[in-house]
């Protein structure tokens, strides 16, 4: 997958929110960690470890796990159903991901992402 030509404003249609937060990739039985950049009802944009990037497909599970600072009450974690939009190299050790997020569901007080 690579970028295309438009600008990051006119692919986002919500504002995303500056969050970085634990997730797990889920593929199958294949679980792999990564961290949130930002984040909004309809996308995220993640990294992962360059190594584990090959894995990502069009359509993956996601879990996200939102501390109490940035929730304002308790953890949850949001599952999501999510579509690889692009990806891009960002240092010789991390790939980003952005994705659009197709559902979600909210889970209050998690204990772990994995």
């Amino acid at each position: 997958m690579t970028g295309n030509l438009e600008s990051v404003s006119d692919r986002r249609e919500r504002q995303r929110f500056g969050i970085n937060a634990a997730l797990t990739v889920i593929i199958g039985k294949h679980e792999i960690p990564g961290f949130t950049r930002d984040m909004s009802n309809r996308g995220v944009y993640f990294y992962l470890d360059l190594a584990d990037s090959a894995q990502i497909g069009n359509d993956f599970e996601l879990l996200v796990e939102l501390p109490p600072n940035i929730t304002l009450s308790t953890r949850c974690l949001v599952r999501c159903h999510g579509q690889a939009v692009r990806t891009e190299d960002v240092s010789g050790q991390l790939t980003g991901v952005a994705a659009k997020i197709l559902h979600y569901s909210i889970q209050r007080e998690a204990s772990s992402v994995g």
